[in-house]
């Protein structure tokens, strides 16, 4: 499946899932061969190009500040643009401010993307048969990208790529198999960092940390 496939289905989804005043998001950063690939849960409304008036790129996390404040610390994202981000306002964020965010992602060899593209008007949690709809659209997502690792944020979301119940806590810095087709990913569960989870934070860097090394 082409990346254009995806996203058209992708759209098709929002529709039906999601909010009709906005858009879905798509994954970007390293789209080929990335060393790793982070992913989280679905869409925060709070993303600028969830608008349907933006024309820029619609990547995870724009106009937002404490994801680039969490990949910062963990040695993943530029302390000088992440500084930049923490002292701007929403509306600062241009077209072009996007794509040199997201340029940065790719040359610090990441991929970002979300299970579910879909994005709601609040951060009610979606439940499990929303995520399941995108299953098979994630992995066509991994086929592209092909990523050396997978991190994979959260209980919820772990649990429904790796087709097992998945508790962080027992499987911290350990690999776990993924097989698509006749590939072999190796996938790591770790604490969502951000919102409700920023308490975790702490234990996501450390094991982002590990996980870039070894």
């Amino acid at each position: 499946m082409t990346k254009e496939k995806l996203i058209k289905e992708y759209d098709i989804l929002q529709e039906k899932f999601g909010s009709k005043e906005r858009n879905s998001v798509y994954g970007g950063g390293k789209e080929k061969n990335p060393e790793l690939c982070l992913v989280f849960i679905n869409p925060t409304a709070r993303n600028i190009a969830t608008d349907k008036n933006w024309t820029g790129v619609r990547y995870q996390w724009l106009g937002t500040k404490q994801i680039w404040q969490f990949l910062t610390k963990a040695g993943l994202f530029s302390e000088e643009l992440n500084n930049k981000i923490q002292n701007m306002k929403v509306y600062d964020w241009t077209t072009d401010f996007c794509e040199e965010v997201f340029r940065e992602v790719a040359n610090n060899n990441i991929y970002i993307t979300n299970l579910a593209k879909c994005t709601q008007d609040d951060a009610r949690q979606l439940p499990d048969s929303v995520f399941k709809e995108y299953k098979n659209l994630f992995f066509e997502e991994v086929k592209l990208v092909n990523p050396r690792k997978i991190v994979l944020f959260g209980n919820q979301i772990s649990s429904i790529i790796l087709d097992r119940k998945i508790s962080v806590s027992e499987q911290r810095k350990k690999i776990i198999n993924l097989k698509i087709d006749d590939r072999d990913f190796d996938c790591f569960a770790v604490y969502y960092p951000v919102g409700n989870g920023f308490f975790n934070a702490p234990k996501a860097i450390e094991d982002l940390k590990y996980i870039k090394e070894i």
